[in-house]
């Protein structure tokens, strides 16, 4: 292989490193190189088919070397298929061993990095200003306690005296309900005497008396 990829093959001096970019390189132009390949032996296959057809039994010595030469150039494309998969698999393994590599660069890069920044750190310290920050938190909340309690509500007051305040304004205020029920009267009877009726309507009346008197003798 380092033959294939441009390596000498004489002592160690002559022999040159290669890497995986230039490997992957090498692999890729002999893909596309075997590629071009195949498409020729298939051009040559469907010739060699056609020559075939054509003459048949009319000239039976050229159709059979036409289907000699068509078997020559599938074998030819056989073996290119399986160096194909070789390369393919090989160019696989060796992007993923690629990738992996970049990897583990990347992993080891961070593990440095934070291991640079663990150096700077005491775990005393860090444990001492997490008291302080604590602290700093349980005293801010004692401040808004502090600030949030109304103002002007003792606790000194005694509650049993404002229950007992509460009980006696209570009766007062039930003594005055009585004495406004007991002081009341119930109305008294008119004195005045009932109007007289008017003395149009009389005379209205004594009229229609006659009135009727005179109807009475008029029918006997």
């Amino acid at each position: 292989m380092l033959k294939f990829f441009g390596g000498g093959g004489g002592g160690n001096k002559n022999k040159t490193s290669v890497t995986p970019q230039e490997a992957l390189q090498k692999l890729r132009e002999t893909e596309e190189m075997l590629a071009k390949k195949q498409e020729f032996l298939e051009k040559k296959i469907e010739t060699e088919i056609a020559t075939a057809r054509k003459n048949g039994t009319k000239n039976k010595r050229v159709a059979l070397a036409a289907l000699k030469r068509k078997k020559r150039y599938e074998k030819q494309l056989a073996q290119i298929d399986g160096t194909l998969s070789t390369i393919e698999f090989q160019r696989e393994a060796l992007e993923n061993a690629n990738t992996n590599t970049e990897v583990l660069k990347t992993m080891g890069f961070a593990a440095k990095a934070m291991k640079n920044a663990h150096q700077n750190m005491d775990i005393d310290k860090v444990d001492e200003l997490m008291g302080d920050i604590h602290e700093q938190q349980e005293l801010a909340q004692e401040i808004s306690d502090a600030i949030s309690k109304p103002v002007g509500f003792g606790d000194d007051m005694d509650e049993d005296e404002l229950m007992a305040e509460l009980e006696e304004l209570e009766q007062e205020e039930l003594d005055k309900e009585l004495l406004e029920v007991g002081g009341s009267q119930l109305p008294s009877v008119p004195t005045a005497s009932l109007p007289s009726r008017p003395a149009a309507t009389k005379k209205r009346e004594e009229e229609d008396d006659d009135d009727m008197r005179d109807l009475a003798a008029w029918a006997n």
